[in-house]
């Protein structure tokens, strides 16, 4: 956490109206109500859909990808407490519902750029500093900690670690980047920024309804991904995850963790491998993700299967056989995003992934697999994990509550 200095600014008088039920009566809320429906006059007949913001999960984790997204981490100022967190709290749970809806924050300067709900989510993640700040130390999850040290790792600080995260995506980019406007201006008396990681993919009606994407590589991504159906107890804390991973704290229920890891590829040399080497590192086809063993990118990798020369089909430091576990439960969902910036003097690119894996236990899902890859992986040749943190997400919240109440309230 930063050291601001001094115990936060107090609560605006707006927020202050809101919290008392006092807006609905008074001249703020008349005025609101007057802007949304001269705004409403400008919006398009045939909206775009909208993810219910309300319910027992967060949205943004089992919801379909949108095309783009922004991670913004934030650290907390000095003198932000327990009190503090929830006033914060109320104020991002009453933006991102209406946001989510096409409706301007109550606040929004720009009340016409929030017209394009474009499947907007916004998802919260929890940092250790939240535990220290709101001093409750015995209710942060043990895998609640910075990952441990990789050999591949070269992080560097400024995309690293965090007190908060929201994580913005919608299939509008000029959604994500008012969203982000919009809540950052909100949470200045209470926080600073830490870091911003925005990224892109298909969108779910290009990429297929299988829900892979491609990663800048060339890669079908997401192929092994848990059914939200059927397996969602990798991901979300509840009664089926904790006989699996063990006990977790109760205010956990319903939520889940979130790994962000910012991966950058090495283009420039990769482009210098042919298609065969390519698919020998990654042990699947390049055209459709199919394992070196099969014909649909939904088949079973058959990891004992020999060529004619009686070596392995799939090599031995191919990232699907390193990935893949005898352990049904190590297995997480993944949510990736490309980026794609602008290149230091002399390369030709600056790319990769900002790697976002949801799990119901870090240490016990994400770990293991990276260990593995950290061994013997032969894409770390052309990847490098520059930054990387972990977060707890609260479960969703019903009328009448606020995001992390189960934690907080």
């Amino acid at each position: 956490m930063s050291d601001g200095g001094g115990a936060p600014p107090p609560r605006l008088n707006r927020r202050q109206l809101l919290r008392t039920g006092a807006v609905a009566a008074g001249g703020v809320a008349l005025g609101v109500a007057a802007r949304e429906a001269t705004v409403a006059e400008a919006a398009s007949p045939a909206a775009p859909a909208i993810v219910p913001f309300r319910g027992v999960h967060q949205a943004g984790v089992a919801t379909s990808p949108q095309a783009y997204a922004a991670f913004v981490a934030y650290d907390l100022r000095g003198g932000v407490d327990r009190e503090a967190l929830v006033r914060l709290m109320r104020i991002w749970t009453d933006d991102i519902e209406r946001l989510s809806q096409g409706r301007p924050g109550l606040s929004d300067t720009e009340p016409e750029l929030a017209l394009a709900k474009a499947r907007l989510t916004v998802t919260l993640g929890l940092g250790p500093g939240v535990f220290d700040a709101a001093r409750l130390p015995d209710r942060k999850p043990s895998w609640l900690a910075p990952l441990p040290a990789f050999g591949i790792d070269r992080l560097e600080e400024q995309w690293s670690g965090g007190d908060l995260l929201l994580q913005v995506c919608a299939d509008d980019e000029l959604t994500v980047s008012h969203a982000v406007r919009v809540l950052t201006k909100e949470a200045r008396t209470f926080t600073s920024v830490r870091w911003v990681q925005r990224g892109f993919r298909q969108s779910s009606p290009t990429a297929g309804a299988g829900g892979s994407t491609r990663n800048l590589m060339g890669q079908v991504d997401g192929t092994r991904n848990p059914d939200a159906d059927t397996e969602s107890s990798l991901f979300w804390i509840g009664d089926r995850s904790q006989q699996w991973f063990g006990p977790q704290p109760s205010w956990l229920t319903g939520g889940t963790s979130l790994v962000v890891r910012r991966i950058a590829m090495e283009l420039d040399t990769w482009d210098e491998l042919d298609r065969t080497g390519r698919e020998q590192a990654v042990g699947r086809r390049l055209d459709n993700g199919a394992p070196l063993t099969g014909m649909r990118e939904k088949d079973e990798p058959d990891l004992e299967a020999l060529n004619d020369l009686g070596l392995e089909v799939i090599e031995p430091f191919a990232h699907i056989r390193r990935a893949r576990s005898d352990d049904p439960r190590e297995r997480f969902l993944r949510r990736p995003y490309n980026y794609d910036e602008a290149p230091p003097k002399g390369q030709l690119s600056s790319s990769g992934l900002v790697f976002a894996t949801y799990q119901a236990d870090v240490d016990k899902q994400y770990v293991p697999i990276q260990r593995r890859l950290d061994e013997l992986d032969l894409l770390n040749k052309w990847t490098t994990p520059i930054g990387s943190a972990v977060f707890a997400v609260p479960p969703g919240c019903q009328r009448g509550e606020f995001l992390a109440q189960s934690l907080l309230g």
